[in-house]
């Protein structure tokens, strides 16, 4: 944002452009100031210069493998005093990561080429009333013997979990029987219909429509329902209840 400034102010001036950017003149004042003076940096900010600089010593000098937790212990015995939080923020802040025993998982993938049902949602995350919106998603835990995978809905009125399945392999099925415990548990008859959300992503086998709605009810839900990782959508049952 002070570049932008810095780029259009002997066009347009500073004040004209802070009213139309969501930042004070004083604030952009203040940095100019800064980079002229570097005394005036505040105290934490300078730590942090100089222990980000010892960071990325430590963890060139051990091949680029050491993680958050090793990174932290190492400068401990180099009597560094540093929380390891403090370790973790400067790391992320510098895209420093250890190196992953095993293969990293991930249960979301993109795919915007896919089709994506329309949003019900819109973002607006909250529900006046039990079983109006529920949402939806999967994540894995890894064990001993390997990992486990973990389906979930969850009423957003609530904060509760309604519905939970757990499967060693990630397929539509376990999803949808999540879905199918928290139907018949809640069995919704809200007048206003209940509305089911997932996130945006695209797994093997999920790439359904889960918004396709005909008769009255939702058209092949039990095999549809996987889908909603296909795109950031919703869908409604009727206001009657849950799908036969």
């Amino acid at each position: 944002m002070k570049a932008f400034i810095d780029e259009h102010r002997d066009a347009y001036g500073v004040e004209p452009i802070c009213r139309v950017l969501p930042i004070a003149p004083s604030t952009y004042h203040e940095h100019a100031a800064r980079k002229a003076d570097p005394s005036r940096v505040p105290a934490r900010e300078r730590r942090d210069i100089e222990l980000a600089q010892e960071i990325r010593r430590v963890f060139a000098e051990n091949f680029a493998v050491y993680g958050v937790r090793k990174v932290w212990r190492q400068m401990l015995r180099e009597r560094f005093v540093v929380a390891r939080c403090t370790v973790e923020r400067l790391m992320r802040g510098m895209g420093l990561q250890g190196v992953i025993r095993g293969k990293p998982m991930r249960t979301t993938v993109q795919d915007k080429t896919a089709p994506c049902p329309l949003d019900h949602v819109n973002r607006v995350f909250h529900a006046p009333a039990p079983n109006m919106l529920w949402v939806s998603d999967f994540t894995y835990v890894s064990t001993w013997t390997g990992f486990v995978y973990v389906a979930f809905v969850i009423d957003v009125y609530a904060r509760r979990i309604v519905g939970w399945r757990v499967s060693r392999t990630a397929h539509a099925g376990f999803v949808l029987d999540a879905l199918e415990q928290a139907l018949h548990e809640r069995r919704p008859v809200h007048r206003g219909g209940l509305v089911h959300h997932s996130d945006r992503g695209s797994q093997g086998g999920f790439n359904r429509s889960s918004q396709h709605l005909g008769g009255g009810r939702c058209d092949g839900w039990s095999a549809a329902f996987g889908s909603g990782f296909a795109g950031e959508v919703s869908f409604a049952w009727p206001a009657w209840g849950s799908p036969p």
